[in-house]
């Protein structure tokens, strides 16, 4: 049975270049777009499912535990290693197993946008592997396996040859714990605006969600294959339904 299980344990300490450029990668001011999407959050804001800081806080936890744990997080430890290899037929499964599992129109607008803005914005640093780029350009780009493709080592500065001074000794939980940072201070920042919520009620929200996290990234690198899905039906439905929203500070 194959798993996303690696050799985690025995992961040397990250340099203090590449723990830098994982915070960078994790930061909402990446020019991605991310701030212009809430992934449904806002939806569930007009259904009236969620009405203040305990219920944002509930759902985007539950959203962290049953899709980004279950899906995109263990896809990138895997895709991570499939960078790293240069295995192309697997990136290539796996950023159409992505695509797949976008249920709306709007959520795989948002992964292409994203992946396509992270692809251009790694192609203009200097020292990025022109070798990946060239492959990254084949695919229909999703986020999480172009964010898998910049935490794999091409950022490199062309001042430092040190083998440190990208992400490459990065390990897959790093690299999970970064992600799945990133996208829970977007989403707080998204439950601010449409809530809206005050910033102390946020970073309350982020509070909750950082000792989520540990818990996700464990279960998204132990999951088998097998396991892997993004069947989340209420989100796919308030997706559809925020397309035609009436009001929205959101492109999800």
């Amino acid at each position: 049975m194959r798993t996303t299980t690696s050799t985690e344990a025995a992961s040397p300490a990250l340099s203090p270049a590449s723990l830098l450029h994982l915070i960078w990668l994790a930061s909402p001011a990446l020019p991605v777009g991310g701030f212009s999407y809430s992934e449904v959050l806002e939806a569930a804001i007009d259904a009236g499912l969620v009405n203040g800081e305990a219920q944002a806080a509930d759902w985007l936890v539950e959203q962290l535990h049953l899709t980004l744990a279950r899906s995109d997080l263990p896809v990138i430890a895997q895709v991570l290693r499939a960078w790293r290899r240069g295995d192309t037929t697997c990136i290539r499964a796996l950023n159409s197993w992505l695509l797949q599992t976008r249920e709306s129109a709007e959520l795989r607008l948002q992964t292409e946008q994203m992946g396509r803005s992270l692809r251009e914005w790694l192609r203009h640093l200097p020292g990025a592997d022109a070798t990946a780029l060239d492959f990254a350009a084949t695919l229909e780009p999703s986020y999480p396996v172009m964010y898998a493709l910049c935490a794999a080592g091409p950022m490199q500065a062309q001042s430092d040859a040190r083998a440190d001074a990208g992400t490459g000794n990065a390990g897959e939980r790093d690299v999970l714990l970064a992600y799945a940072f990133g996208w829970a201070e977007n989403m707080m920042q998204a439950a601010l605006k449409a809530v809206p919520l005050g910033q102390t009620s946020g970073q309350r929200i982020l509070a909750r969600l950082a000792t989520e996290i540990p818990a996700a990234v464990e279960h998204a690198l132990q999951l088998p294959d097998q396991d892997r899905q993004a069947y989340s039906p209420m989100l796919a439905i308030l997706s559809s339904r925020h397309e035609t929203q009436y009001s929205r500070l959101f492109r999800s």
